[in-house]
């Protein structure tokens, strides 16, 4: 809140006064100090003439300043800071502070939610909230938490960057649009979007043919507004949230359409191989058969680790969302899901999986309804009963077991092998430095009941970075002991991040597509885990989640080497 020699304005002055009044009733401060705080906020954001302005006599003299805020807007106007609020974020995760300014959460809620759940980010209290995990706490009911919810979904929205899966939900909507507007016209989606990047920062789109002369026509599509031409494009907003970017093409479709997929690197080096400038094509797969290559999917169009191989015709036959055969990774009523057991197996059956590997969280997982002992057992019988009932379809007996933090698994030996598979993840103690959270996975990953190393790093993406891990030395664990790696698919998480895939994969690691589904809507994050599966050059091959019924038995029941 520096003011770079700029005096404040009344409402900046105003805004420091309700952070710091929020930021102490999140600590449990005076009350009231507090309420004189909230007083000030409210009194110096109407006031019409600038503080900065007023001498003493007539500051002193304004509506809610008494002594202790008189004093405080003067430290404003001479430093443009509060030391008073400096010590207060200092002491306040970063996250923690943005989540006070999502429209439904007052500081007592978010304090509750730090103090009871853990949460520290609006990442994770929207991924707490997809797990059902608020329902734990009194005064967060269902209809609380899903309007929590629907702000959360907004504040992200607002902030420039969204999931993959969040544009491409809304890419119908949008295209449906466009061609309404465009009719007859050549309409794709380009840029990281058509690359399906796990983050990206809009929706490229190439149209065919002239562009508008004016913002006129555009402005009459549906859905859309704010539209201005900006770098040879027009931009504009979906829905007041996303930014379009309408490039148009009148020749050479072919040609833009590579041009504007790939990431620069990648374009760099197609422009190489042809001799400098990429040829004037109708169809971009003219350009790859013109210098010499396989066509490159464009999940693979970054940098030019692929263009190599493509070079060499050794592409990898990429996997396709069709190659998943189970559902491996999902949580029921028995711990944090929605869905019941039966529910759930119901619905990975009428989706066409041949399997389901039920996952719920272990006992140390107590803000998710982990299970104890008795717990597993008794949901082993109600396995027992549904798999006679539903055959061939199976549930195998799973558990999704926390990593302790000295790298241990929760549960004793002789429980944990009774379970069909334990995928072994993280989900507490996530500031270790790098040392120790590896040696903590290494340890995890050695130890004989643990099938699969659950999203590795702990990320949610947008929210919370993944805690520093040595990838070198957990994929030659994972190699060494036959463990797989997964690749959650709930958009929020995508881990393992694809880039690390192709290491994995020459050190004969599998991967796992896995949808960590809790509900039996969350089944079918199956296909962001494939797009971003896909980018790392994943084949079912080498997909566990791709194996079928028989292949997976032979999987559990040989071993744990590959």
């Amino acid at each position: 809140m520096a003011s770079n020699g700029k005096k404040l304005s009344n409402k900046e002055i105003a805004r420091a006064f309700r952070l710091l009044a929020d930021l102490m009733e999140l600590h449990g401060e005076n009350p009231y100090k507090i309420k004189a705080y909230q007083n000030a906020y409210i009194q110096l954001r109407k006031l019409g003439k600038p503080l900065a302005e007023m001498d003493d006599e007539e500051l002193a003299r304004q509506k809610g300043v008494g002594k202790a805020i008189f004093s405080k807007i003067k430290e404003l106007l001479a430093t443009g800071t509060l030391r008073k609020l400096e010590e207060y974020l200092a002491v306040t995760p970063v996250g923690v502070v943005e989540m006070l300014e999502i429209k439904g959460l007052g500081p007592k809620k978010v304090r509750l939610l730090w103090q009871e759940l853990g949460i520290e980010s609006p990442g994770e209290l929207l991924y707490a909230i997809n797990e059902n995990r608020l329902l734990e706490l009194k005064g967060f009911g269902p209809k609380t938490q899903e309007a929590i919810r629907e702000q959360l979904l907004f504040w992200f929205r607002s902030q420039g960057k969204f999931h993959y899966a969040t544009v491409a939900l809304e890419w119908p909507a949008i295209e449906a649009a466009l061609r309404a507007a465009f009719a007859e016209r050549r309409i794709m989606p380009v840029g990281a979007f058509r690359r399906k990047c796990n983050v990206v920062d809009g929706l490229d789109v190439l149209i065919e043919g002239q562009a508008p002369a004016d913002a006129d026509r555009l402005e009459a599509i549906a859905g859309t507004s704010d539209w201005s031409p900006a770098e040879g494009a027009w931009t504009g907003k979906w829905a007041d949230t996303i930014p379009l970017r309408l490039h148009f093409c009148t020749e050479g479709w072919g040609t833009g359409v590579c041009t504007l997929t790939g990431d620069a690197a990648f374009v760099a080096g197609l422009e190489a191989l042809a001799g400098g400038t990429l040829p004037t094509a109708a169809d971009e797969t003219e350009i790859f058969a013109q210098v010499g290559c396989q066509w490159v999917a464009p999940e693979l169009r970054e940098s030019t680790r692929f263009l190599d191989r493509a070079r060499r015709g050794a592409l990898p036959d990429l996997i396709e969302t069709d190659d998943i055969r189970g559902v491996i990774h999902a949580h029921s009523t028995w711990s944090d899901g929605i869905h019941s057991l039966r529910e759930m197996a119901l619905a990975a059956r009428a989706r066409g999986y041949a399997y389901l590997v039920i996952s719920d969280h272990s006992r140390s997982a107590f803000y998710a309804n982990g299970l104890d002992a008795d717990r597993v057992r008794r949901q082993w019988d109600e396995i027992d009963r549904l798999n006679e009932e539903l055959a061939p379809f199976r549930i195998f007996k799973s558990i999704e077991s926390d990593i302790l933090a000295d790298g241990s698994l929760d549960y004793d030996d002789e429980l944990l092998a009774g379970f069909d598979l334990v995928i072994a993840s993280v989900h507490s103690h996530l500031r270790m430095d790098e040392q120790k959270a590896t040696e903590r996975l290494l340890k995890a990953i050695a130890h004989p009941a643990t099938r699969i190393l659950g999203h590795p790093t702990g990320r949610l993406l947008l929210s919370r970075p993944g805690y520093p891990i040595d990838y070198e030395r957990i994929i030659e664990a994972c190699a060494a002991h036959g463990v797989v790696i997964e690749l959650n698919a709930n958009p929020h998480r995508l881990d393992l991040d694809w880039k690390w895939i192709p290491a994995a994969l020459e050190a004969g690691v599998w991967i796992s597509i896995n949808p960590d589904a809790h509900s039996t809507d969350g089944i079918d994050d199956i296909r962001w885990g494939v797009a971003s599966a896909r980018k790392g050059g994943l084949d079912a091959a080498r997909c566990l989640s791709a194996f079928d019924l028989a292949a997976f038995e032979d999987w559990l029941h040989n071993g744990r080497k590959h």
